[in-house]
């Protein structure tokens, strides 16, 4: 087995954090493998505790409530979205409602706490409880909390991950500007942190940053498309390539292909897990050294590669859910030792105050898995140099070890802050890496001016000759530019080249500019001239376009000029789905949920304003006539024609007990009733943040009962007779359920069509 595959075979198998999201059933076995009768695993390994208490990673006289902590259950943690804008109203439904109703409440005995704030984290956005997730699932008091919890995550308003996941996203100080690279992306939650951070401003509907996600494995990219979606981003793409090989990407810029160099880099990567043993209740069981002894040197690779497309004065942050220095300390380390000053590891000491952590430790030894210690490699016998390799130890050379200032790397201990185990470094880059030419300095708001370094004769560790695949590559900004670029190109595909999905997307791209598709959207929704339509694209090259969807324009940039380079999974938010009898209206394309925030800043016509009272009759009825809404509302509905339209509540400072956020919905105006088409999490999402408790559901009437509905809910209207629905088109909501592009939880299929 080579080792590329090899690699590729570990990254997919040692995975721990799966059960880090809040998805239901995301995780493993975890505390539900012994209720279905399997035996309860002893929470015990002599070998493990003999191997840290000999390395000294927890203080001294603090190893009882070090081994305490692991053997209790893990807390739930969950998240607010923090760049939608009515993340203040979300925590002020938590706070003000679910959480006053866990005041003096038991469960089998146990008191429930109250949520807290994660004191480390901005603006109170991330709460922990002692209630785990096993408690949440099972208990009827805490039924309604765990709905929306649920309903609320599956709409992207609040994620579940555990706290010290959180951890790396933010030290990696994003700015709406950045290009950003999650090398080992899924199951996600990091990804959506950079996804809110790009989003910071509201009122832009297109950041010039963008995120890459990459993972190894196709069928977790899918899970890590799932957990993007949520958020409705133009700025997100999901890769699968093996990280350690991933390609170099260019883009054009004024003309000239160029490298794309990141300003930030995830680089969290697959790892033993010993330090989630309070969810994955199996490492307990399967913990040896070997473990991290098989994974060092991937670990490595990738993060070398992470390294080399990083921008100089840009940041990556390395991040492992184990406490074993063999993966933590000794890639850092051996990492920077062989960019000769290129990386340095950044003081974050105070980046996040309130957070408890103990700093990276300078010396270790290395044991076998039958116990066996070595203090250097000079002392390794020869047999077993497959397993265990120079990079594993520290350095030798005193200065050369103290000007690593490995003690900046943070290190999270369970017992300090009722967490998981972690590690975090936080690496910038000065210069381009020694066996590399020159690259572009990290681009910022101002303009600055681009240096070269001269090449290297050096070559990466352990004195192997640099593979041209993953050589680094210049910035193309001086004579004779085009020809360095296209031998760059030449060598890296190395007449290896596959049919990516990017060519495909770029033919999407080129046949949609020819059509009249989108002149007609255009007119009929009064588009904006800034409207980027160069941005929009499909998923199919023959036949009618089904739905249309857009990125940004630096996103475009990286599909057009990587087509045989990348594996795209996903990329691009709905903004338009095709009516199944749309060539009866002036419009064959209404309006998506998914991208309405994206699009509302372009449209300019079909927009209907609507109050809050008329918001709850709209989502909690199917089709309701237009005589059961305001007056304000019909004036502006019945001179429209039939099709798709914008549904728009602002919100009244003046009356402060009314919603504060803005809400825009898609609708349908139909002969004589308006309808929404959201998603059914997203109704209940915006019914509870409108005060409203939803009791139940009539399916076949399409009402949606509650609290305030619940006492004059009476006989339902009438049914517009068939002659007046002739013509008008079926339910569109039924037509997405059969798309294998929709991510969230459709209406019904099967409701009856608009009138």
């Amino acid at each position: 087995m080579g080792r590329r595959s090899r690699g590729r075979r570990l990254q997919q198998q040692q995975r721990p954090e799966d059960a880090e999201d809040g998805a239901e059933g995301g995780g493993k076995r975890g505390e539900a493998g012994w209720e279905g009768g399997y035996p309860e695993i002893v929470k015990e390994n002599k070998l493990f505790e003999h191997y840290y208490q000999e390395l000294k990673i927890v203080p001294e006289g603090e190893w009882g409530q070090f081994m305490d902590a692991l053997r209790e259950p893990l807390p739930a943690t969950l998240r607010i979205t923090g760049y939608k804008s009515h993340a203040k109203e979300i925590l002020h439904c938590l706070k003000n409602k679910y959480f006053k109703e866990l005041e003096d409440l038991e469960v089998d005995g146990q008191k429930v706490e109250v949520p807290q704030p994660l004191s480390w984290y901005p603006e109170e956005l991330a709460w922990h409880t002692n209630l785990s997730r096993k408690i949440l699932r099972k208990s009827p008091q805490l039924e309604k909390f765990h709905q929306f919890l649920v309903s609320e995550t599956e709409s992207g308003n609040i994620s579940r991950q555990e706290a010290v996941s959180m951890i790396p996203p933010l030290l990696l100080n994003v700015r709406p500007h950045h290009k950003i690279l999650d090398m080992c992306a899924a199951p996600g939650s990091k990804t959506t942190q950079l996804i809110e951070m790009l989003h910071a401003d509201m009122n832009v509907p297109f950041p010039e940053g963008f995120v890459i996600a990459n993972d190894v494995d196709n069928k977790r990219c899918y899970l890590l498309v799932h957990q993007a979606k949520r958020l409705s981003s133009p700025c997100i793409m999901v890769v699968n390539h093996d990280a350690s090989s991933i390609p170099r990407l260019q883009i054009d810029v004024d003309g000239r292909k160029e490298i794309l160099f990141y300003d930030r880099i995830l680089c969290d990567v697959p790892c033993s897990g010993d330090g989630t043993m309070r969810k994955n209740i199996d490492v307990w069981k399967k913990w040896t050294t070997l473990n991290s002894l098989q994974l060092h040197g991937l670990q490595l690779r990738i993060a070398t590669r992470g390294a080399e497309q990083l921008a100089e004065g840009g940041r990556m942050v390395y991040s492992t859910c184990s406490l074993n220095p063999i993966e933590d300390e000794a890639v850092i380390a051996s990492l920077l030792e062989k960019s000769e000053g290129a990386l340095e590891l950044a003081d974050v000491s105070d980046e996040l105050p309130g957070l408890k952590w103990m700093p990276g430790i300078t010396q270790w030894k290395v044991m076998t898995k039958d116990g066996q210690w070595f203090t250097d490699w000079d002392t390794v016998p020869h047999s077993r140099h497959t397993q265990i390799r120079p990079t594993m130890f520290p350095p030798k050379d005193p200065e050369k070890l103290q000007a690593m200032h490995l003690e900046r790397c943070l290190r999270i201990l369970p017992h300090h802050q009722n967490t998981g185990g972690f590690f975090v470094a936080v690496l910038v880059k000065k210069s381009s890496m020694p066996w590399n030419k020159r690259q572009p300095k990290l681009q910022g708001k101002s303009a600055e001016t681009r240096e070269s370094t001269q090449l290297s004769p050096a070559g990466p560790a352990e004195g192997k000759p640099a593979d041209p695949s993953k050589l680094e590559s210049p910035s193309f900004t001086g004579t004779g530019d085009t020809e360095i670029a296209h031998a760059a190109e030449d060598l890296e595909n190395n007449g290896n080249k596959k049919d990516g999905v990017c060519g495909t997307v770029y033919q999407m791209l080129k046949s949609l500019c020819v059509n009249n598709t989108v002149s007609v959207c255009r007119k009929f929704y009064a588009l904006a001239p800034s409207f980027p339509r160069m941005n929009l694209l499909t998923r199919t090259t023959e036949g009618k376009k089904r739905q249309l969807y857009m990125v940004s324009k630096e996103l475009r940039n990286v599909l057009l000029n990587n087509s045989e380079k990348m594996k795209v999974i996903n990329t691009g938010i709905k903004v338009w789905c095709r009516n199944n009898s749309g060539e009866e209206f002036d419009c064959a394309f209404r309006l998506a949920q998914e991208g309405i925030y994206t699009l509302y800043p372009f449209i300019n016509s079909r927009i209907i304003t609507v109050s809050m009272e008329d918001v709850k009759i709209l989502l909690t009825q199917e089709n309701p006539f237009f005589r059961k809404l305001s007056s304000e509302t019909y004036s502006q509905a019945k001179d429209l024609a039939k099709g798709s339209v914008v549904l728009k509540y602002e919100p009244d400072s003046a009356n402060p007990d009314a919603l504060q956020c803005p809400i825009v919905l898609c609708g349908w105006r139909g002969k004589a009733s308006i309808r929404t088409f959201v998603p059914k999490n997203e109704r209940l999402h915006y019914l509870r943040m409108m005060g409203l408790e939803v009791l139940g559901e009539k399916k076949k009437e399409g009402v949606i009962l509650t609290n305030e509905s619940a006492a004059s809910t009476g006989q339902p209207e009438n049914e517009v007779p068939e002659e007046q629905r002739a013509g008008e088109p079926n339910s569109p909501d039924a037509e997405e359920a059969n798309s294998p592009d929709v991510t969230a939880a459709c209406d019904p299929a099967g409701v009856p069509p608009p009138r």
